[in-house]
Order: C-alpha cells, then structure tokens, then sequence
C-alpha cells in the first residue's frame, strides 16, 4: 500500500469511501447554504420555524438514515424521552417530530454547533453544576412552551445497543407540578441487528462521523413512539425515569 493509500485508510476508512464522504459533505453544505437564508426569511411569520426540521431530517437522509416510525406520536406540547445510540438519532427524532432537544453545554462551546442548535431552539445546560439545577429546570418548562415539543435522552450519553444505561432523573423536575398537564412519551430508536455498527461509544466524534459516512448501505432506524406515561408514572422525577426506561426495555424485548 502507498503511503497515500494508507493516509486514506485510517480510522477504517477504505480509499474507495473517500469520494463518497466528500460527496455527502458537499450536499450537506449546499443545504446548509440554501436552508439557512430560509430560515431567517421564514422567521418572523412562524413561531416554531419549520426549516430546522427539514433541514435536520433532509441531512440525515444525506448521511444515509432511513427513518421508519411505529406507534401514535404525540405531535405537539410533548417531552419525548429517548435512549442514546448515535448523534444520527437528533436528526432521526427531529426530522420526523420537529422537536428541540435539552442538551449538554459541552456543545456549546464549538461555535458553529452552537449556532446550529441555537436555530433548533436547543436548551444548553451544564451537567455537572448542581447548583444550577433550579434555573435549568425553568429553562427547560420555558422550552417546552416555546417550542411545543422537547426531546432528552436521559442515559446522558450513547450506549452500545446492547443493554439501556441507567436514566438520569434530575431534569425531569421540571415535569412535576405545574407542567404535569404535558405528556411524556418514551422513545425506543431501533438500529435492528446493526446496531453495534452504529453505535458511537469509543471513537472519537470525527472518526465516527466519518465512519458512517463511508457507509454504502442505508442505516435502517426505526423510531418506536411508545404510550405516553399514566399519572402514576409522573408521580415523580425518579418514578417518570424508570417507567420510561422500563417501557423501553419492554419494547426491546417484544
């Protein structure tokens, strides 16, 4: 292998992937380029501006995400919670729902992704600050009347597939009391037996991006919209959390 030959093969890249990647980013660009005038002309007159969930679900079928969805989704004034697999599963959620996401404040700090889910109406808040746990919350029921729908993924980071990592309560407060009137629905995203393909645990986030680019064949997903949670479940945060990763465990299974 030539010394070039082996550059373009790093990270698992095959040489062949390499006019495929370019080709997706180039097409990811020109939407970028025509989407975003779009969006500031469509601005004034809607108040949740539609472009951002073209734009999402129109770069995820550019990546090669093939959307699927089961079950009665709740449309509007709904938090959706979700298990974690890849950073394809915002693009496949919001593509097909609309919704904002809550978000860590790690991404804000990369000045083009903030900018991006800025336009998305994403809701940045730092994971590890307890003390700022009451104004994340009132951020938070904030979004969920601005934006109508919110999605978190409460594992906090993606798994492998294999197995739900424990769900993570703590922003779930903010759907106690005077928000308890809005659904919360869990979400099981399926990758089927390709998942552990898919799954980006431990790879840096530009091999991974660069991995699923390379790709030839469709990622088939499937966005399982399971029954919203009883009043009993919304009894309380912690209540809320293990009733929404049971249900996806038992959709898991079935």
């Amino acid at each position: 292998m030539t010394n070039a030959a082996a550059l373009a093969s790093a990270g698992g890249i095959a040489l062949w992937a390499w006019p495929l990647i370019a080709l997706r980013l180039t097409l990811m660009l020109l939407a970028l380029v025509v989407l975003t005038p779009a969006y500031y002309v469509l601005a004034p007159f809607f108040p949740r501006n539609p472009v951002p969930r073209r734009f999402l679900g129109l770069i995820g079928w550019i990546a090669g995400a093939r959307v699927h969805v089961r079950g009665e989704r709740t449309a509007r004034n709904v938090f959706y919670l979700a298990n974690h697999v890849s950073w394809i599963d915002i693009l496949a959620l919001a593509g097909k729902t609309g919704c904002a996401f809550v978000a860590h404040d790690g991404l804000a700090q990369i000045g083009p992704l903030r900018w991006l889910c800025q336009l998305n109406d994403t809701v940045f808040i730092a994971r590890h600050s307890r003390a700022s746990v009451a104004r994340q919350i009132e951020q938070v029921r904030t979004a969920l009347v601005d934006t109508g729908a919110l999605a978190i993924f409460p594992e906090g980071t993606c798994g492998d597939g294999s197995a739900l990592l424990p769900f993570k309560s703590s922003l779930l407060s903010a759907l106690e009391g005077e928000t308890a009137h809005i659904p919360v629905q869990p979400v099981w995203i399926d990758y089927g037996p390709q998942v552990h393909k898919i799954a980006w645990t431990d790879e840096p986030g530009l091999s991974n991006a660069l991995r699923m680019l390379a790709r030839l064949r469709p990622i088939d997903l499937t966005l399982h919209f399971l029954p919203p949670l009883n009043a009993e479940a919304r009894a309380d945060r912690k209540r809320m959390a293990h009733a929404a990763r049971a249900a996806i465990e038992a959709a898991k299974r079935s």
